[in-house]
């Protein structure tokens, strides 16, 4: 988020959440049909959206909607409801990711409550970033002064981008591998 057009990074962020999130869907297809998904796959897409989307790439995007919000008022209730999808979602992703551990340490789960709580994970998160980058990204461009575009950048430490890269770490090497 620290470019001419300040967005670019949130734009690549959200094209690579997509694809994480194409990933897990197409894993509960296999899950609808009856089918043995790819737990584990499953399992690293949702750490992964977790770890880096609600660690770091949410906690960015609330501070360019404070900043946002500030800069234009009119859009301050739709920047409030997106923050509290971000916290809706984290909780999503939470319930999935423990129906996962349990479902992988032989617990005998339902399969629609696997199936439910995937399902809510994927629209709800798909649905966001549209709205993000319909409602957003362009007024944040016209809006944001670069300044606060390093604020945004700097307002949370960077992690690693675990799948992506040279050597990523041992815990996504399928996911990476999925990826490529």
């Amino acid at each position: 988020m620290h470019t001419a057009s300040g967005s670019s990074a949130w734009r690549t962020e959200h094209e690579y959440f997509q694809r994480l999130l194409a990933l897990l869907q197409t894993q509960l297809d296999v899950f609808h049909r009856g089918e043995r998904p790819n737990y584990e796959l499953m399992l690293d897409v949702i750490r992964y959206l977790r770890e880096y989307g609600d660690a770091f790439h949410h906690p960015r995007e609330d501070v360019a909607f404070a900043l946002l919000a500030a800069r234009r008022p009119e859009m301050d209730l739709p920047l409030a409801r997106l923050r509290q999808e971000h916290r809706v979602i984290q909780r999503a992703g939470e319930r999935l990711e423990t129906l996962l551990d349990d479902v992988l340490a032989g617990a005998l789960v339902a399969r629609a409550e696997v199936e439910v709580a995937a399902a809510t994970y994927l629209v709800y998160f798909g649905n966001h970033i549209a709205r993000e980058e319909e409602t957003v990204l362009a007024a944040a461009d016209g809006a944001l002064t670069p300044e606060d575009w390093e604020a945004v950048r700097t307002a949370v430490a960077a992690p690693r981008d675990p799948p992506s890269g040279a050597s990523p770490q041992e815990r996504y090497r399928e996911l990476a591998r999925h990826l490529a």
